[in-house]
């Protein structure tokens, strides 16, 4: 391929001899003036190659024009840098025997875009002269790459600035966390424009100050500056943040007033401030304003639903944007699947999961994450491992969605596994991470490691909130070691709340400690009177005992309270329909042969030697009664709908709103042998997997 220099040399090769090095730019010059005429042809086409990625068919044209001039010249380097190309710009930047102001400008501006900040700053040394547009790209530059003291020092050094370059100093600071001093800088201007104050309103806003932001826009409207679209992009996304309503619904009567609603961007913000503010109807009517091609403004409508609990909306609105061309990007597939997660509707995740792998999108790093969750949540915990070894490029929620999901799982060793792994690559552990490890600890009854942890991370004192003293309580309670867990919480640095009392009333329950129990729920009662759990709990704990004046009295002091009972409910996911039961419900259609399958399969346990335990049937009735309660159970009528409603050896995957009682475990693990089926439960803890009378939580539950 023809260099530049070559070319020039070889159209001008009569004056090699009377032209000197020196006098080269002037000959160069010269040349330009010469094809002048022919430059717009050329230019068009090679801005068509360039906008089109064509790169290779822009420098094939490039070298066939007799003496690229300038603008051309610029073209090309541009097109390069903005392609990653950087080799290829500096190559050809580095041949051209003169440069203007705006060739420097844009070379300096590709090497920044392409991440390599020493280049660009080495370039801007070397500029024979700069502008303001110069000094404002390095500015710029280094506040992308996080040198904020350096930017600052740049910026003070600049001979002339003008409202751009205080705006990109502005939209720096804020961009890396700086608020207070954009702010400053802010009040500092000499002259603001209109993208001064939305660079400041969006700031504030990113930075978790939206009611700030919002008196701001008030200012700015009071100093007569007319907002643009993106202005109210930010304000809208301000009152979304913050739920601000009346404020969202004025701003949305001022852009219908101006004519800006059909813009895309407006819309999408639109979409999301009413969905935020639970106002989906709303949101829905702006949607249907116009037709929409664009993924975003259906990505928004997707997300919106499934914010709302609509979970089925969200998933028909994804069907309808592929049904109409649009195709979904990692946003819509991510929307979609946490819908599908909501509705623990595993075989619709997987036909959203095909979708992904037929646009190339599996191994990217969001969807891959929320896959891995889908497939946690919905009981699938190889697929999500799966996923997790596909994923090029792993990041912290793609561990902690990992850890996290084998904890609840019940695999407490493959946890272990994968954060020493995890730091091995050099990911930091989060809190997240700390609740997943610690989570583990307590399903897998691994009481040294859960010390060990905790102490590791304390050493962070930010790093340990609430929820992992409770989970800590959680690991020494359900070791028994309940003293040592209320001692735990008498010396913690913060005031317990509720959650951290009901960990360790719960594992007082399940090791039948009255007197521990009982100063719990005191606790309880006096942060949150109307814990229904706290009430339930000490009423088992009481019946197991055969307590039943105690029982007596706390139901009816839930009575008197007003708290009421959770009801236990099963369910289980077939064909996209939810079947739901209650303890000894008999309103499904097929009710009649569930029970037959139940009274079958309760002669084949007593042939294996069970017995119902009947200190989980929790009232004062007679015997007979109790195993009769015992043996309806919500779970174990999910079972029996399951299996005579799925092929013969398939995986029966339940959901339960609450713990699953020790009995029905026992009966459970006996079920999955007399049938030859894995069976997973999923209660309000955990995962259990049964197989072959067997649980994965090794009875310790």
């Amino acid at each position: 391929m023809l260099t530049f220099r070559a070319i020039a040399f070889r159209k001008f090769k009569f004056q090699r001899a009377s032209v000197s090095r020196s006098n080269f730019s002037k000959c160069f010059m010269g040349m330009v003036n010469h094809t002048q005429a022919s430059t717009p042809s050329y230019k068009s086409l090679l801005s068509l190659h360039l906008k089109n990625h064509r790169l290779d068919e822009a420098r094939v044209l490039f070298d066939q024009i007799p003496v690229p001039d300038m603008t051309l010249c610029t073209m090309m380097v541009t097109g390069y840098a903005r392609n990653g190309r950087l080799g290829d710009a500096l190559e050809l930047f580095y041949e051209m025997p003169v440069k203007d102001m705006v060739c420097w400008n844009s070379m300096v501006k590709g090497c920044l875009d392409c991440g390599d900040l020493d280049m660009a700053r080495k370039l801007f040394d070397e500029m024979p002269e700069r502008n303001v547009v110069s000094w404002t790209t390095m500015v710029n530059g280094f506040l992308q790459f996080g040198r904020v003291e350096v930017a600052e020092r740049l910026f003070r050094e600049m001979p002339a600035r003008d409202v751009a370059a205080w705006n990109s100093m502005i939209y720096g600071y804020c961009g890396n966390s700086r608020v207070e001093d954009a702010m400053k800088l802010f009040e500092e201007m000499p002259l603001r424009n209109v993208i001064s104050w939305t660079s400041m309103i969006g700031g504030l806003d990113q930075n978790g100050k939206s009611d700030e932001a919002l008196f701001l826009f008030g200012k700015m409207v009071g100093y007569g500056v007319e907002p643009t679209s993106t202005t109210l992009v930010c304000v809208l996304t301000a009152c979304a943040n913050i739920l601000e309503f009346h404020v969202g619904v004025q701003i949305h009567g001022q852009i219908v007033k101006v004519g800006y609603h059909f813009d895309e961007f407006i819309s999408v913000s639109l979409i999301t401030f009413y969905a935020n503010c639970k106002q989906i109807e709303n949101a829905c009517k702006v949607f249907h304003e116009r037709m929409h091609k664009n993924v975003v403004v259906w990505t928004a409508l997707i997300t919106g639903y499934g914010s709302n609990c609509k979970h089925e909306d969200a998933l028909k609105v994804f069907g309808d944007m592929i049904k109409i061309g649009v195709l979904p990007n990692q946003s819509s597939l991510t929307s979609a699947l946490n819908s599908c997660c909501g509705l623990e509707a595993l075989d619709r995740g997987k036909e959203i999961h095909s979708a992904g792998i037929k646009l190339g999108l599996e191994t990217d790093v969001f969807v891959g994450n929320t896959l891995i969750v889908m497939y946690m949540k919905c009981g699938n915990i190889s697929d999500g491992i799966a996923i997790f070894k596909h994923i090029a490029e792993k990041n912290v929620v793609s561990w902690n969605s990992i850890i996290v999901g084998c904890a609840q799982h019940g695999y407490g060793l493959w946890t272990l596994t994968l954060f020493s792994r995890m730091i091995r690559a050099g990911v930091d552990p989060d809190e997240i991470t700390f609740t997943g490890l610690l989570s583990a600890c307590s399903h897998s009854g691994m009481l040294q490691k859960g010390r060990c942890f905790f102490k590791y991370f304390s050493r962070d004192k930010s790093m340990v909130k609430l929820e992992h003293y409770a989970c800590m309580v959680d690991v020494l309670g359900r070791c028994g070691k309940l003293e040592e867990a209320e001692e735990l919480i008498n010396d913690m640095p913060i005031k317990a709340n509720y959650t951290v009392w009901l960990a360790l009333l719960s594992a007082s329950r399940m090791h039948s400690n009255i007197d521990v129990a009982e100063r719990a729920a005191k606790h309880i009662f006096d942060l949150e009177p109307h814990c229904s759990a706290a009430y339930v709990l000490l009423s088992n704990l009481y019946a197991s005992a055969n307590r039943w004046g105690d029982v007596s009295r706390i139901r009816g002091k839930m009575k008197h309270s007003g708290v009421v009972k959770q009801a236990g409910s099963s369910w289980v996911t077939l064909k996209g329909q939810r079947h739901e039961f209650l303890s000894g419900d008999r309103s499904h259609p097929f009710s009649e042969k569930i029970y037959e399958k139940l009274d079958w399969l309760g002669g084949k346990l007593k042939e294996l030697g069970y017995v119902p335990d009947q200190k989980f049937a929790l009232h004062d009735v007679e015997v007979e009664q109790k195993e009769e309660a015992l043996s309806y159970h919500s779970e174990r009528l999910a079972i029996g709908f399951g299996l005579i409603s799925t092929v013969e050896g398939s995986t029966i995957t339940v959901m339960k709103n609450l713990r699953v009682c020790g009995d029905c475990h026992s009966a459970i693990k006996l079920i999955a042998k007399i049938v030859g089926r894995e069976i997973i439960v999923r209660d309000s803890s955990r995962f259990h997997h049964f197989r072959n009378g067997n649980c994965s939580c090794g009875d310790y539950w």
